[in-house]
């Protein structure tokens, strides 16, 4: 089966400026299971060695009686990054730590997400465009 979307890109200039991020709707938290319970529609796993991280929405978390930590709200860049391209991930993040957010990122085949505290989503999307917008005006 081939992927009939255009090729992912490495450059980071480019992939800075055509950031185009997406807030998600709702409230995203962090739990720990021992199994996936039926029924819950995780966006994000992870096999840890101590348990499945899980990321889905705090009402399916609260929901499955899962205990969870963080919670966020879910930024996508919508740039369809490569894997393997280097500086994306230090970028974002640098931008975000400088105006005070934190972040946790998990890349997906096709696009990049961002886990930022719950509240802060808009205010991360905002220090995205300025990145995005700051990347494309040295590009010309």
């Amino acid at each position: 089966m081939t992927d009939a979307a255009p090729a992912p890109e490495r450059d980071l200039g480019r992939m800075l400026a055509g950031l185009e991020p997406q807030l998600r709707p709702g409230t995203y938290v962090f739990a720990r299971a021992d199994t996936l319970p039926p029924g819950l529609r995780p966006v994000v796993t992870v096999a840890e060695d101590e348990g499945l991280t899980v990321v889905c929405t705090r009402d399916e978390a609260e929901t499955a009686g899962l205990r969870h930590g963080f919670a966020a709200a879910w930024i996508t860049l919508l740039v369809h990054s490569a894997l393997d391209a280097v500086g994306l991930t230090g970028a974002v993040s640098a931008a975000l730590a400088e105006a005070g957010l934190a972040c946790n990122v998990v890349a997906g085949y096709h696009h990049d997400h961002l886990f930022v505290p719950t509240g802060q989503g808009e205010r991360a999307v905002e220090v995205l465009h300025a990145l995005s917008a700051g990347a494309a005006g040295s590009a010309g």
